[in-house]
């Protein structure tokens, strides 16, 4: 029964990942629409279809390979200048003509391209997608704060460690323990400095590296406590912004409590900014990460705990989730949304990258183009025309390919070496 539940939990899941997509693309269709673009397409999944109807100008329908989605807008790329030659106009040239039975006169006339449109018009369209991904994001998290609550690290002391290495290595007892923290402790100040958080705390003792550490804290039944100052130790530490990668920082030896804290919105906010902050940090090092589980998978290497996961993946950990019995009914379900929503995030942050074929690109290409005009403007000179983003095709492809190399590495990786949660 455990294995049907798990099947059913990751398919479920599945599911859910396609419809954020499906609900992405939605958000470059409705703009689109509304300032006129022609859409003759909106498909979920890529290849032949499977299902599909038309309602006015528009096709929509699912297709069998689930592993993203699109809304074809005509017009994305302009008119080249007459006499350019060489390769990058070729391939430019290839793209328009690619498009060009989709476009007629009256399109032309009547401004119905994607390249047509005011700058305000083509952010807007270009942005609705990665800003559905951060919307549903906000209200999934939202709902698991409220109906269940947020996890947070409280400055109250769990555990002390009596060494800082394991055994085999000699036992060298850790700053926290030198000084005397107790499990109980709630920590108030370091050196002096007040701390409110986990983080703050985590932050000043890292920062301070070998130097002194002087704790206060807040110790049951004697009230507020100035321990002994010790030298802190440098030793190897997990990055704030990147678990996956270790640092050489001040270490202290001794974990926090947990809490479940029930927020609104601005408490999720908050903690959506420090997933943020951590989603951009990984995915500066994607490309390494990727090249990582490669190389593991075909070395035999174990699989990197914090690396990267395919949408298989994502599926095989939240059937995971969904079926252990380390976890209480509640944790379950709000690990299993909670991972839902990182996904949506992620994707809104992977697609605000300012390269084709990304939103992201697109969005620059605009950006650009708004500047041009305005610097023309103001220096009072002949107007520019629109930036032709066909130009950047070899990066578009170069990404594509890139991105397409990953994806499979990281199903197969997901595939014959999944990552355990539990």
């Amino acid at each position: 029964m455990t294995i049907v539940w798990a099947i059913l939990a990751g398919l479920g899941f599945f599911a859910l990942m396609m419809a954020s997509i499906a609900l992405h693309e939605v958000g470059h269709l409705v703009p689109a629409k509304l300032f006129g673009v022609k859409v003759p397409m909106y498909f979920v999944g890529f290849g032949k279809r499977i299902w599909s109807f038309r309602r006015g100008e528009t096709e929509y329908g699912i297709k069998w390979l689930l592993l993203g989605g699109y809304v074809r807008l005509v017009g994305m790329y302009p008119p080249g200048r007459p006499g350019r030659k060489g390769r990058l106009a070729e391939l430019a040239d290839s793209a328009r003509e690619a498009e060009a039975d989709d476009i007629t006169e009256t399109d032309i006339r009547t401004g119905r391209l994607f390249y047509q449109k005011k700058t305000w018009q083509k952010l807007i369209i270009m942005v609705g997608g990665p800003a559905m991904n951060i919307l549903l994001a906000f209200f999934i998290f939202l709902g698991i704060n409220l109906a269940y609550g947020q996890q947070q690290q409280t400055l109250g002391i769990a555990s002390v460690s009596d060494c800082i290495d394991p055994a085999p290595a000699a036992c060298v007892a850790p700053p926290a323990k030198q000084a005397g923290v107790q499990v109980g402790d709630t920590i108030v100040a370091l050196n002096g400095t007040t701390v409110t958080t986990w983080r703050e705390l985590v932050v000043l003792v890292r920062a301070q590296g070998d130097g002194t550490l002087a704790f206060t804290v807040n110790r049951p039944g004697q009230g507020q406590v100035t321990l002994p100052t010790v030298h802190g130790v440098l030793h190897q530490v997990a990055d704030l912004n990147d678990p996956s990668k270790t640092v050489t920082a001040g270490f202290a030896g001794m974990s926090s409590g947990i809490t479940t804290v029930h927020v609104g919105p601005v408490g999720t906010v908050q903690g959506m900014w420090t997933m943020t902050t951590q989603s951009v940090t990984a995915l500066a090092s994607f490309p390494q990460k990727v090249f990582t589980t490669g190389y593991n998978l075909v070395t035999g290497k174990p699989r990197d705990a914090n690396g990267p996961l395919s949408v298989v993946g994502a599926s095989v950990a939240a059937s995971e989730i969904a079926t252990t019995n380390q976890l209480t009914l509640g944790s379950r379900i709000a690990s299993y949304f909670s991972l839902l929503g990182s996904v949506n995030l992620f994707v809104a942050i992977l697609n605000l990258v300012p390269l084709l074929p990304f939103d992201g690109g697109h969005i620059a290409g605009a950006l650009w183009e708004a500047l041009r005009r305005g610097l023309a403007r103001l220096f009072k000179r002949p107007a520019y025309g629109f930036f032709d983003t066909a130009r950047l095709l070899p990066v578009a492809y170069v990404v594509g390919a890139f991105l397409a190399i990953a994806g499979l590495v990281l199903v197969v990786a997901d595939i014959v070496s999944p990552i355990r949660i539990f």
